[in-house]
Protein backbone atom coordinates (compact mmCIF):
# COMPACT_ATOMS: atom_id res chain seq x y z
CA UNK A 1 0.00 0.00 0.00
CA UNK A 2 1.09 3.69 -0.53
CA UNK A 3 2.50 5.06 2.55
CA UNK A 4 0.68 8.42 1.64
CA UNK A 5 -2.74 6.15 1.94
CA UNK A 6 -1.97 6.12 5.87
CA UNK A 7 -1.86 9.81 5.97
CA UNK A 8 -5.45 11.03 5.19
CA UNK A 9 -8.69 9.44 6.36
CA UNK A 10 -11.04 8.07 3.67
CA UNK A 11 -13.66 10.92 1.72
CA UNK A 12 -16.66 10.08 0.61
CA UNK A 13 -18.60 12.29 -2.37
CA UNK A 14 -21.10 13.61 -0.11
CA UNK A 15 -21.86 17.23 1.09
CA UNK A 16 -21.56 15.96 4.34
CA UNK A 17 -18.12 14.58 4.65
CA UNK A 18 -14.69 15.88 5.30
CA UNK A 19 -11.26 15.39 4.62
CA UNK A 20 -9.05 16.18 7.06
CA UNK A 21 -5.09 16.58 5.91
CA UNK A 22 -2.76 15.98 8.72
CA UNK A 23 0.16 18.41 9.35
CA UNK A 24 2.81 15.80 7.65
CA UNK A 25 0.61 16.00 4.55
CA UNK A 26 0.62 20.15 3.89
CA UNK A 27 4.39 19.77 4.37
CA UNK A 28 4.36 17.46 1.96
CA UNK A 29 3.10 19.80 -0.30
CA UNK A 30 5.19 22.47 0.79
CA UNK A 31 8.10 20.13 0.25
CA UNK A 32 7.08 18.04 -3.16
CA UNK A 33 4.43 20.57 -4.93
CA UNK A 34 1.82 17.50 -4.80
CA UNK A 35 -0.11 15.04 -3.41
CA UNK A 36 -1.35 11.57 -4.11
CA UNK A 37 -3.67 9.64 -4.04
CA UNK A 38 -6.71 11.61 -2.27
CA UNK A 39 -10.21 9.95 -2.83
CA UNK A 40 -12.53 12.33 -4.91
CA UNK A 41 -15.48 9.88 -4.71
CA UNK A 42 -15.96 6.10 -4.75
CA UNK A 43 -15.74 3.99 -7.36
CA UNK A 44 -18.69 3.77 -8.67
CA UNK A 45 -19.50 7.08 -8.70
CA UNK A 46 -16.67 7.74 -11.16
CA UNK A 47 -17.90 5.37 -13.09
CA UNK A 48 -21.32 7.31 -13.81
CA UNK A 49 -19.38 10.40 -14.09
CA UNK A 50 -17.69 8.69 -16.87
CA UNK A 51 -21.09 7.37 -18.14
CA UNK A 52 -22.24 10.88 -18.64
CA UNK A 53 -19.33 12.39 -20.26
CA UNK A 54 -19.52 9.93 -22.68
CA UNK A 55 -22.94 10.03 -23.39
CA UNK A 56 -22.55 14.29 -24.00
CA UNK A 57 -19.42 13.27 -26.11
CA UNK A 58 -22.28 11.34 -28.08
CA UNK A 59 -24.83 13.68 -28.18
CA UNK A 60 -22.21 15.85 -29.79
CA UNK A 61 -20.64 13.86 -31.99
CA UNK A 62 -21.36 15.33 -35.04
CA UNK A 63 -20.43 18.95 -33.10
CA UNK A 64 -16.26 18.64 -33.23
CA UNK A 65 -15.77 21.80 -31.78
CA UNK A 66 -18.56 22.37 -29.82
CA UNK A 67 -17.14 19.39 -27.78
CA UNK A 68 -13.81 20.27 -27.59
CA UNK A 69 -15.18 23.54 -26.12
CA UNK A 70 -17.35 22.18 -23.54
CA UNK A 71 -15.25 19.29 -22.35
CA UNK A 72 -12.09 21.86 -21.93
CA UNK A 73 -14.67 24.34 -19.97
CA UNK A 74 -16.84 21.60 -18.57
CA UNK A 75 -17.42 23.80 -15.18
CA UNK A 76 -19.30 26.43 -17.43
CA UNK A 77 -21.08 24.25 -19.24
CA UNK A 78 -21.55 20.72 -18.09
CA UNK A 79 -23.75 20.66 -14.89
CA UNK A 80 -21.90 17.56 -14.17
CA UNK A 81 -18.88 18.84 -13.85
CA UNK A 82 -19.61 21.79 -11.66
CA UNK A 83 -21.22 18.81 -9.38
CA UNK A 84 -18.10 17.59 -9.32
CA UNK A 85 -16.38 20.67 -8.54
CA UNK A 86 -17.63 21.57 -5.58
CA UNK A 87 -17.51 18.01 -3.81
CA UNK A 88 -16.70 18.71 -0.25
CA UNK A 89 -14.19 15.60 -0.59
CA UNK A 90 -12.40 17.29 -3.31
CA UNK A 91 -13.25 21.03 -1.65
CA UNK A 92 -11.70 20.36 1.81
CA UNK A 93 -8.25 19.24 1.05
CA UNK A 94 -8.30 21.92 -1.26
CA UNK A 95 -9.61 25.04 1.48
CA UNK A 96 -6.57 23.37 3.87
CA UNK A 97 -3.86 24.59 1.31
CA UNK A 98 -5.53 27.72 0.44
CA UNK A 99 -7.37 29.21 2.69
CA UNK A 100 -11.55 29.32 3.08
CA UNK A 101 -12.75 31.33 0.15
CA UNK A 102 -12.51 29.57 -2.84
CA UNK A 103 -13.31 30.18 -6.59
CA UNK A 104 -12.92 27.35 -9.71
CA UNK A 105 -11.05 29.54 -12.42
CA UNK A 106 -11.25 26.73 -14.58
CA UNK A 107 -12.19 22.87 -14.99
CA UNK A 108 -11.65 20.53 -17.71
CA UNK A 109 -11.14 16.89 -19.48
CA UNK A 110 -7.43 15.62 -20.87
CA UNK A 111 -8.51 12.55 -22.56
CA UNK A 112 -6.23 10.27 -24.22
CA UNK A 113 -7.67 7.67 -26.39
CA UNK A 114 -6.13 4.34 -25.93
CA UNK A 115 -3.33 3.32 -28.28
CA UNK A 116 -2.91 7.00 -29.41
CA UNK A 117 0.45 9.07 -29.18
CA UNK A 118 -1.03 12.04 -27.47
CA UNK A 119 0.72 13.17 -24.81
CA UNK A 120 1.89 16.30 -22.59
CA UNK A 121 4.92 17.92 -22.68
CA UNK A 122 6.99 18.90 -19.50
CA UNK A 123 5.36 22.49 -18.55
CA UNK A 124 4.48 24.52 -15.24
CA UNK A 125 0.70 25.52 -15.41
CA UNK A 126 0.87 28.95 -14.88
CA UNK A 127 3.13 29.75 -17.52
CA UNK A 128 0.50 31.75 -19.84
CA UNK A 129 -2.48 31.80 -17.24
CA UNK A 130 -2.24 35.60 -16.98
CA UNK A 131 -2.78 35.05 -12.89
CA UNK A 132 -1.00 37.74 -10.56
CA UNK A 133 -0.01 35.21 -7.68
CA UNK A 134 0.27 31.20 -7.35
CA UNK A 135 -2.60 30.74 -5.27
CA UNK A 136 -3.94 28.18 -7.20
CA UNK A 137 -4.32 24.46 -6.75
CA UNK A 138 -5.29 21.76 -8.88
CA UNK A 139 -6.97 19.21 -8.24
CA UNK A 140 -6.55 16.01 -10.61
CA UNK A 141 -9.66 13.83 -10.50
CA UNK A 142 -9.47 10.26 -12.21
CA UNK A 143 -12.64 8.86 -14.18
CA UNK A 144 -10.11 6.14 -15.68
CA UNK A 145 -7.75 4.03 -14.41
CA UNK A 146 -4.27 6.74 -14.67
CA UNK A 147 -1.23 4.31 -14.81
CA UNK A 148 2.20 3.96 -16.46
CA UNK A 149 0.51 2.42 -19.33
CA UNK A 150 -2.25 5.18 -19.78
CA UNK A 151 0.21 8.01 -19.80
CA UNK A 152 -0.28 9.37 -16.18
CA UNK A 153 0.67 12.27 -15.38
CA UNK A 154 4.58 12.64 -13.60
CA UNK A 155 5.79 15.27 -11.34
CA UNK A 156 9.09 16.46 -10.54
CA UNK A 157 8.93 17.48 -7.01
CA UNK A 158 9.83 20.52 -5.62
CA UNK A 159 10.59 22.06 -9.20
CA UNK A 160 7.56 24.68 -7.73
CA UNK A 161 9.92 26.25 -5.42
CA UNK A 162 10.96 28.39 -8.36
CA UNK A 163 9.88 30.90 -10.48
CA UNK A 164 8.45 30.47 -13.84
CA UNK A 165 11.14 28.95 -16.22
CA UNK A 166 11.94 29.46 -19.94
CA UNK A 167 8.91 27.87 -22.31
CA UNK A 168 8.86 27.35 -25.75
CA UNK A 169 6.21 26.61 -28.01
CA UNK A 170 5.93 23.45 -30.28
CA UNK A 171 2.32 23.43 -31.88
CA UNK A 172 3.31 19.78 -31.96
CA UNK A 173 -0.12 18.26 -33.17
CA UNK A 174 0.05 15.19 -30.63
CA UNK A 175 0.45 17.51 -27.67
CA UNK A 176 -2.78 18.26 -25.53
CA UNK A 177 -1.77 21.51 -24.13
CA UNK A 178 -2.92 24.42 -26.28
CA UNK A 179 0.46 25.83 -27.28
CA UNK A 180 2.30 22.48 -27.05
CA UNK A 181 3.97 24.84 -24.53
CA UNK A 182 7.77 23.22 -23.40
CA UNK A 183 9.79 23.28 -20.57
CA UNK A 184 13.13 25.14 -22.44
CA UNK A 185 15.55 23.87 -19.78
CA UNK A 186 16.59 20.27 -18.60
CA UNK A 187 14.05 18.30 -16.80
CA UNK A 188 15.88 15.26 -15.17
CA UNK A 189 13.36 12.57 -16.31
CA UNK A 190 14.78 10.20 -14.38
CA UNK A 191 13.38 12.28 -11.10
CA UNK A 192 9.66 12.18 -11.69
CA UNK A 193 7.08 10.18 -9.76
CA UNK A 194 4.43 8.73 -11.55
CA UNK A 195 1.06 10.11 -10.23
CA UNK A 196 -1.03 6.55 -10.85
CA UNK A 197 -4.22 7.07 -9.35
CA UNK A 198 -7.71 4.18 -9.97
CA UNK A 199 -11.07 5.68 -10.76
CA UNK A 200 -12.01 8.35 -8.23
CA UNK A 201 -8.93 8.79 -6.71
CA UNK A 202 -7.11 12.47 -7.50
CA UNK A 203 -3.70 14.04 -7.08
CA UNK A 204 -3.31 17.86 -6.02
CA UNK A 205 -0.66 19.94 -7.29
CA UNK A 206 0.84 23.63 -7.21
CA UNK A 207 0.75 25.47 -10.34
CA UNK A 208 4.85 25.55 -11.27
CA UNK A 209 5.40 22.42 -10.19
CA UNK A 210 6.74 20.41 -13.43
CA UNK A 211 4.87 18.05 -14.68
CA UNK A 212 3.91 16.12 -18.21
CA UNK A 213 2.54 12.83 -19.37
CA UNK A 214 3.55 9.83 -21.99
CA UNK A 215 1.27 8.48 -24.34
CA UNK A 216 -1.78 5.92 -23.86
CA UNK A 217 -0.65 2.60 -24.63
CA UNK A 218 -3.46 1.11 -22.86
CA UNK A 219 -6.54 -0.53 -23.97
CA UNK A 220 -9.16 1.87 -22.61
CA UNK A 221 -9.63 5.59 -22.76
CA UNK A 222 -7.43 7.74 -19.28
CA UNK A 223 -9.75 10.21 -18.84
CA UNK A 224 -9.18 12.84 -16.01
CA UNK A 225 -10.76 16.56 -14.76
CA UNK A 226 -7.95 18.85 -14.36
CA UNK A 227 -10.21 21.39 -11.60
CA UNK A 228 -8.22 24.86 -11.26
CA UNK A 229 -9.10 26.27 -7.88
CA UNK A 230 -7.68 29.64 -6.70
CA UNK A 231 -7.48 32.02 -3.33
CA UNK A 232 -10.38 34.94 -4.14
CA UNK A 233 -7.38 37.48 -3.42
CA UNK A 234 -6.17 36.26 -6.73
CA UNK A 235 -6.72 38.63 -9.81
CA UNK A 236 -5.52 38.74 -13.50
CA UNK A 237 -2.94 40.43 -14.49
CA UNK A 238 -4.99 42.31 -17.60
CA UNK A 239 -7.64 44.86 -17.14
CA UNK A 240 -10.85 42.97 -18.30
CA UNK A 241 -11.91 40.84 -15.74
CA UNK A 242 -12.36 36.63 -16.99
CA UNK A 243 -14.89 34.48 -14.95
CA UNK A 244 -14.62 32.34 -12.02
CA UNK A 245 -17.17 30.81 -9.77
CA UNK A 246 -17.43 30.94 -5.72
CA UNK A 247 -17.35 27.12 -4.54
CA UNK A 248 -16.34 27.69 -1.01
CA UNK A 249 -16.69 30.84 1.82
CA UNK A 250 -16.99 34.54 0.47
CA UNK A 251 -15.50 37.03 -2.20
CA UNK A 252 -13.79 40.23 -0.40
CA UNK A 253 -11.96 41.41 -3.43
CA UNK A 254 -14.26 41.23 -6.54
CA UNK A 255 -11.32 40.39 -8.84
CA UNK A 256 -13.48 38.26 -11.38
CA UNK A 257 -16.70 38.36 -12.85
CA UNK A 258 -18.83 36.00 -11.20
CA UNK A 259 -20.91 33.20 -12.37
CA UNK A 260 -23.43 30.87 -10.98
CA UNK A 261 -23.92 27.03 -12.01
CA UNK A 262 -24.99 26.17 -15.66
CA UNK A 263 -28.34 26.41 -16.79
CA UNK A 264 -28.36 22.61 -18.64
CA UNK A 265 -26.18 21.11 -20.77
CA UNK A 266 -24.66 23.91 -23.32
CA UNK A 267 -27.22 26.65 -22.30
CA UNK A 268 -27.11 29.27 -25.38
CA UNK A 269 -26.34 32.33 -22.27
CA UNK A 270 -24.01 30.00 -20.70
CA UNK A 271 -22.31 29.23 -24.28
CA UNK A 272 -22.42 33.38 -24.55
CA UNK A 273 -20.56 34.09 -21.57
CA UNK A 274 -17.84 31.15 -22.15
CA UNK A 275 -17.36 33.17 -25.55
CA UNK A 276 -16.95 36.18 -24.19
CA UNK A 277 -14.49 35.27 -21.63
CA UNK A 278 -12.37 33.03 -24.19
CA UNK A 279 -11.79 36.41 -26.15
CA UNK A 280 -10.58 37.78 -23.04
CA UNK A 281 -8.15 35.10 -22.31
CA UNK A 282 -6.85 35.20 -25.51
CA UNK A 283 -4.64 38.32 -23.79
CA UNK A 284 -2.60 36.00 -22.17
CA UNK A 285 -3.05 32.28 -23.00
CA UNK A 286 -1.15 33.02 -26.46
CA UNK A 287 0.96 36.20 -25.70
CA UNK A 288 3.94 35.97 -27.06
CA UNK A 289 3.12 33.77 -29.78
CA UNK A 290 3.81 33.14 -33.72
CA UNK A 291 0.36 31.77 -34.34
Amino acid sequence: MNANNQLVKEAKASSGDKVELKDDWVQQYERDGYLFPLKAMDPAQALEYRKQMECFEASVADKPDMRKMALLNGAYLLPFVDEITRLESILEPVKQLLGPNIMVWNAGFFIKEPRTEDFISWHQDLTYWGLSDSHEVTAWVALSPSTIASGCVKFVAGTHKQDIVEHKDTFEKNNLLSRGQEIAVEVKEEEAVNIQLQPGEMSLHHGKVFHGSHANTSDDRRIGLAIRYISTDMRQTIEEKTTAKLVAGVDEFDNFRQVGKPRGVLDPEDIASLEENMRIQQQFLYAGSKK
